[in-house]
């Protein structure tokens, strides 16, 4: 069945217009036309049975069926230090793989990547089409949030109250992160702290503990940082049963 990720108000009518780039996504690259059939998901959790009813200039139309509502996850937000070229895109687009709910690109002190606030907006909005059509992929029917890049303890102080954040530290050896995930209870939210390369400066991770975040270890070895977010959520999935 195709899938498409399309905003749905809630409550849901009974029909959409999908326009824009989405009646081009339709039109041009699917090339559905009326009496077509399809699946759309809000990326809030819901997907509908759909129908082509009409293709016009403008719009496409779609009839709303059957709607699901997914099962609530656990919340878990990557906070990921700035690294360099197209890696954010990777973890981006296999942490929506492996569950993430949402991401946080975050300044740090070993970041080599500097954005200004416009390049950073471009950049949000380039990095949510990669999570939007990750998870059109995955077959997910949420879609994970990405926020704009701001300063690690900034990032920090946004998570919810009663957020478990863990900070993979190159320096830990005593906690492994299954053993602290597991400690956190079954559906609290996590958040998972990443170094950009080079890791997360003595300072940094200090300033996180006075926040109440715990370090945490995936082993001996030395992961890259896009290595080590889909490592650590891998673990954490699988851990809450939804992988292998």
């Amino acid at each position: 069945m195709v899938r498409l990720f399309a905003p749905i108000p809630e409550p849901a009518p009974a029909e959409v217009a999908l326009t824009g780039d989405r009646r081009h996504y339709v039109v041009h690259v699917l090339r559905l036309g009326v009496g077509d059939a399809l699946e759309v998901f809000d990326g809030k959790g819901r997907s509908f049975d759909g129908q082509v009813t009409g293709v016009d200039a403008e719009a496409v139309r779609v009839r709303l069926g059957t709607m699901r509502q997914a099962p609530a996850r656990r919340a878990v937000s990557v906070l990921q230090g700035l690294p360099k070229g197209d890696k954010l895109e990777w973890v981006l687009q296999k942490g929506t793989e492996l569950g993430a709910t949402a991401f946080l690109p975050v300044d740090t002190v070993r970041s080599v990547v500097k954005l200004e606030p416009r390049r950073a907006q471009e950049r949000t909005a380039r990095w949510t089409k990669i999570v939007e059509e990750a998870a059109r992929q995955c077959r997910r029917d949420d879609v994970p949030t990405v926020d704009v890049p701001r300063t690690l303890t900034e990032a920090a102080k946004t998570l919810a109250p009663g957020t478990v954040v863990l900070v993979l530290d190159e320096e830990e050896s005593a906690v492994p992160l299954g053993e602290a995930f597991r400690a956190s209870g079954a559906g609290t939210p996590v958040a998972l702290v990443v170094g950009p390369e080079g890791g997360l400066a003595r300072e940094e991770v200090e300033a996180l503990k006075a926040l109440g975040a715990r370090p945490v270890t995936l082993g001996s070895r030395i992961l890259r940082t896009e290595t080590a977010a889909l490592a650590a959520l891998a673990v954490m999935m699988h851990l809450d049963g939804e992988l292998g």
